[in-house]
């Protein structure tokens, strides 16, 4: 009976296994029931597909989200998830893909084989928006459905899928969580569509409180580093403030991590994060109890708890703090903060489909300029924004795959140094790498094979958008496709509207800048996201006058001026200096503002009618990021997060700018050879023609001739290096101007020698035209010197004010002293001619501004040896005149 039993069983069993074989589909031998979930790439894409259960030829899609894509986007089988395999998929399904779907549940028959891969694929870009893998999903052609093969109906995870979601802030911010009540632990994911400089909190409020409260609440802030890595700390809120890292006077205070607390500790555990479309998604893993009964609320698996909430601008670490720190949310509550009440245990499903950010293009952006080449390079893909991707990927700039601003009528310049094996084009194919290879046409506007090189010999691509260039085209490597990615071509901008820009120390803030006659437009841009920029003209920010551009949490961009005379906030004064057209904004956070400003303020008396540009020296500029400004009182929070290394001398009539540096050497030459000029030649020929005339012969006149003119030329050379440094004569400072009326009177001399009225005969009194001659070359001689004397010193002035030489304030007393020895010199030798006159009984004639022994016979400029020798020899009478000063 027993074994009649037995066998009965085992007909029966084997019966049921024939007719589930039979009910199971013959496409796939994969366990009925099967689950796993969608990888998001793109477009927020989440779903659980669910092999039927009944035994049906279905994949049944469910909590499905997706962002509208393009018309081509179709549900796409591969054999993997590389470029080539999807490339060679096929559609999986007719149905479209160009609309958002919200939480939507789809039905996917098939008739063929289940892929290995199961994509939202988008064939005209080729785009990958998201995939799953069906591992051992094909059959053999006995469709054999054995068990030991089959995977089992268990299902595969993703860390952007959660067990629950309720959302926090509307169409804003999300909470999805999962809960392991066994492990004593819940996962917990802050989904928000916010920029990447903001934070995303979330924690349990005080239980103890009588109503929800955020102080003595325990939160994690999650949010993303400079470098976009994803980070989430536990936080212990103190106090309705930034937090205060402490001193021994304080302790510390505010909303701060429980690490910076006596015995606290970060007790959460980063899991997944990542940035998609504008959107900010952290994974974290936190226990129930963590045991810290100080920092930490215990929570509860089963009961419902009160919890708080906030989003809001992160500050980056700084010379203060080396942590990231929230800052106040700064907004209405339910929109920048809130509380709510969640029970753990209890399945919430509330969230409405995808997240949609207003800016979806989160990638870095570069805005070109014609000024600036674009320095292209390739290295290993990171966050490429258009997956699959090769890997390696082009750079501009150092950043991947940037997004990329051009505008129509402005050159673009590329220097390539990719490899050889990377050829440069500006295509309108979305994928690159020659679309005649994929039998497809495309439009080339710039670039093409020889468009490569490497950094030792880099090949430079000039691109000038024209009004007929699409608003979007890709830039692409020629051999390879998807290396790049895409190129807005927009009407006018700063660089059509500003005639110079240079890119400052560290390449991450861009000036642009207009002179006119009596006026400077100034813009400034930042390369990176920051709150506010600040650009300063200065050796540094100690002593420097800074502007400083901000978007205030009302949205509007303000433009200020400040006078700085001290590291912390106490030393940042504001000044009331006349700025006209002044606009600031924020796109995507890089911050642009614009004002115009006399060249000299037309006040006195007050700090910042000091603030003089000169053009025609160059103005050292730095600047400074950091998380956030004040127009009121300024803090300590209002330090910033990056600085320049080192000023840049920004050359304003050249147009370019040039490292921080001792001093130019051609200026150098320039001061060397006015000094020789001025301070040896030129009055060392005066001295000749006044106290060298007792000697016998000539010999005086040659010295004089000879110094004279040769202190002239040198002047010239000098003139000539220093107009050629600076590309043009430009008469500004007071430097120049003395420097040209020197040199106008000493040009004056030879001239008005050429000229002079003849010496009258002996006994006769000089005519009135000679008179003047005389008083003439006197005072413009000796006024040359002065004037030349003056300018020595303010280009000495000049030197230590532009260019911060260590040695100026030695050189000058040198020079002093250069000076007043030579007066000595002066005084001794007219005291000796005095000495002369009075001991030299044949003296007599008439006095002429001091003068002796002239021979008037001498042409200086064409002097002629038979006349000087016919009247050197001695007459009756002496005639004292001016002795010529020609320079």
């Amino acid at each position: 009976m027993a074994t009649t039993t037995f066998h009965l069983a085992l007909i029966m069993a084997m019966a049921f296994v024939s007719s589930a074989a039979a009910a199971s589909c013959p496409h796939t031998n994969l366990t009925a029931g099967y689950t796993v979930d969608f990888t998001m790439l793109q477009h927020q894409l989440r779903g659980r597909v669910r092999l039927a259960a009944d035994g049906a030829c279905e994949l049944h899609l469910t909590r499905f989200d997706l962002l509208a894509a393009s018309s081509s986007a179709r549900f796409w089988a591969a054999d993997g998830p590389s470029l080539a395999a999807l490339s060679s998929g096929r559609a999986f399904s007719p149905r479209p893909l160009n609309s958002t779907f919200r939480n939507a549940s789809l039905v996917l028959p098939f008739s063929r084989p289940l892929p290995p891969l199961l994509a939202l694929f988008d064939p005209d870009t080729s785009s990958d928006l998201g995939h799953l893998f069906l591992p051992n999903s094909t059959v053999s052609d006995s469709n054999s459905t054995d068990s030991g093969v089959a995977a089992a109906a268990q299902p595969v995870s993703v860390p952007t899928m959660f067990d629950n979601c309720l959302p926090l802030a509307e169409n804003k911010y999300r909470l999805r969580w999962t809960l392991n009540a066994s492990a004593g632990t819940v996962e917990i994911g802050l989904e928000a569509a916010v920029g990447s400089e903001y934070y995303m909190a979330f924690g349990w409020a005080d239980p103890k409180a009588n109503s929800p409260a955020m102080i003595r609440s325990d939160v994690v802030v999650a949010g993303f580093t400079e470098d976009g890595m994803p980070f989430a700390e536990d936080y212990y809120i103190s106090d309705y403030s930034e937090c205060s890292m402490g001193t021994d006077d304080s302790p510390v205070s505010g909303v701060c991590p429980d690490r910076v607390y006596d015995e606290g500790r970060n007790d959460s555990v980063l899991v997944y994060g990542h940035r998609r479309d504008g959107v900010s998604f952290v994974r974290y893993q936190r226990k129930l109890d963590s045991g810290d009964a100080k920092y930490d609320v215990p929570v509860s698996a089963t009961e419902e708890m009160a919890v708080v909430w906030a989003i809001g601008k992160l500050r980056p670490p700084d010379t203060l703090r080396s942590l990231y720190l929230p800052q106040n949310h700064g907004g209405p509550r339910d929109t920048t903060y809130g509380f709510a009440r969640v029970n753990l245990s209890e399945m919430v499903d509330s969230c409405n489909g995808p997240l949609d950010a207003d800016n979806k293009e989160d990638q870095d952006r570069i805005i070109a300029d014609a000024k600036t080449p674009l320095v292209v390079t390739s290295a290993p893909a990171v966050r490429y924004p258009n997956p699959p991707n090769p890997d390696k990927v082009l750079y501009i700039n150092k950043k991947e795959a940037p997004l990329l601003k051009v505008e129509r009528g402005v050159p673009v310049k590329f220097s390539v140094q990719a490899g050889h094996d990377v050829a440069l084009y500006i295509t309108l194919d979305a994928i690159g790498g020659n679309a005649t290879l994929r039998n497809k046409t495309e439009v080339i506007y710039a670039g093409g094979p020889e468009a490569h090189g490497v950094p030792a010999t880099p090949t430079e691509l000039v691109w000038l958008p024209d009004r007929n260039t699409p608003d979007l085209v890709y830039y692409q490597s020629l051999y390879e496709p998807k290396m790049g990615w895409k190129v807005q071509v927009v009407d006018g901008g700063l660089s059509d509207m500003y005639n110079s820009s240079v890119l400052l120390d560290d390449q991450q803030v861009t000036l642009f800048w207009t002179l006119s006659r009596d006026s400077i437009s100034i813009a400034a841009r930042g390369e990176k996201k920051s709150g506010y920029l600040a650009v300063g003209f200065g050796s540094g920010m100690l002593n420097s006058y800074a502007y400083v551009g901000w978007v205030g949490n009302d949205g509007v961009g303000r433009v200020k001026t400040y006078w700085i005379d001290g590291k912390s906030a106490g030393g940042i004064h504001p000044t009331s200096e006349n700025l006209t057209y002044v606009r600031c904004k924020s796109e995507n956070g890089i911050i642009t503002f614009e004002f115009t400003r006399p060249l000299k303020p037309s006040c006195s008396g007050r700090v910042e009618c000091k603030n003089i540009i000169d053009p025609t020296t160059p103005l050292k500029v730095v600047w400074a990021m950091g998380a956030s400004w004040s127009g009121n009182s300024l803090t300590g929070s209002n330090m910033h997060s990056v600085t320049s290394s080192r000023p840049i001398r920004v050359l304003l009539l050249r147009g370019s700018a040039e490292a921080e540096q001792d001093l130019r050497p051609v200026l150098a030459v320039h001061g060397f050879m006015m000094f020789v000029a001025w301070g040896i030649l030129l009055p060392g020929g005066i001295l000749a023609a006044r106290y060298l005339k007792s000697l016998k012969g000539d010999g005086w006149y040659q010295i004089h001739v000879y110094l004279q003119y040769s202190g002239i030329a040198i002047m010239f050379l000098g003139v000539l290096f220093a107009a050629a440094e600076l590309r043009g004569f430009y008469v500004s400072s007071v430097h120049v101007k003395f420097g040209v009326t020197a040199l106008l009177l000493a040009v004056l001399q030879p001239l008005n020698a050429y000229f002079r009225p003849k010496r009258p005969a002996n006994g006769e009194a000089s005519s009135r035209n000679r008179v003047l001659w005389e008083y003439l070359h006197v005072i413009t001689g000796r006024s040359a010197i002065v004037v030349g004397i003056v300018a020595l010193f303010t280009g000495m002035k000049h030197l230590g004010h532009r260019y911060d030489s260590e040695n100026v304030e030695e050189l000058t007393w040198a020079l002093m002293l250069w000076v007043l020895s030579a007066i000595v010199i002066a005084l001794y030798l007219e005291y000796k001619e005095v000495k002369r006159r009075i001991g030299d009984s044949s003296f007599r004639g008439h006095w002429v501004l001091g003068n002796t022994e002239e021979d008037d016979s001498v042409d200086l400029l064409h002097p002629d040896s038979t006349d000087r020798n016919s009247e050197s020899s001695p007459s009756g009478v002496m005639e004292v005149q001016l002795e010529p000063l020609a320079r």
